[in-house]
């Protein structure tokens, strides 16, 4: 089956729980990996040379640190994705729109990239992304030009 004929009969709905999926995921990730981190850094024991005591913590805490931002912006991403209506059949190229082009399909409300949904490609784009900066405002039937090309929308919903 063709991405343009099973996409046109996907929903939003489904986009939606493919990615708050994916994200819980990465979010658990996350904090296993600043616990891990943090448990690796209170579990550093005091050597005679003292320097060597106070480094392995400093870098356990700053690996701690870098999970720790990284689940937050998981987290951003995961309210931003809850707020999204997908109910709503968007008329032009906005936050929340299911967009078909000649060439891809896109989906603006998180950046996480492509995901296959029965084997088919949706790439998930945040609205600041080049691709959505080129693509907000559009509607049905209008040309847009991103990377040399001149590519055509056949649909918003």
């Amino acid at each position: 089956m063709s991405t343009f004929s099973y996409l046109r009969t996907m929903n939003k709905t489904e986009l939606a729980n493919v990615c708050k999926a994916l994200l819980e995921a990465k979010m658990r990730d996350a904090e296993l990996a600043m616990k891990a981190a943090q448990e690796s850094a209170n579990s550093n024991e005091k050597s005679s040379m003292g320097d060597k005591y106070e480094t392995g913590r400093a870098m356990g805490q700053l690996e701690r640190d870098m999970h720790a931002k990284r689940l937050s912006e998981l987290q951003t991403e995961y309210a931003k994705l809850l707020q999204i209506n997908v109910e709503y059949v968007h008329k032009k190229v906005e936050m929340g729109a299911l967009v078909q082009t000649e060439t891809n399909w896109y989906w603006l409300a998180v950046a996480m990239g492509a995901v296959l949904i029965n084997s088919d490609k949706v790439m998930l784009v945040s609205p600041v992304s080049p691709i959505a900066k080129v693509l907000l405002g559009k509607k049905k039937g209008e040309f847009f030009e991103f990377n040399d090309k001149r590519v055509k929308i056949l649909n918003v919903f």
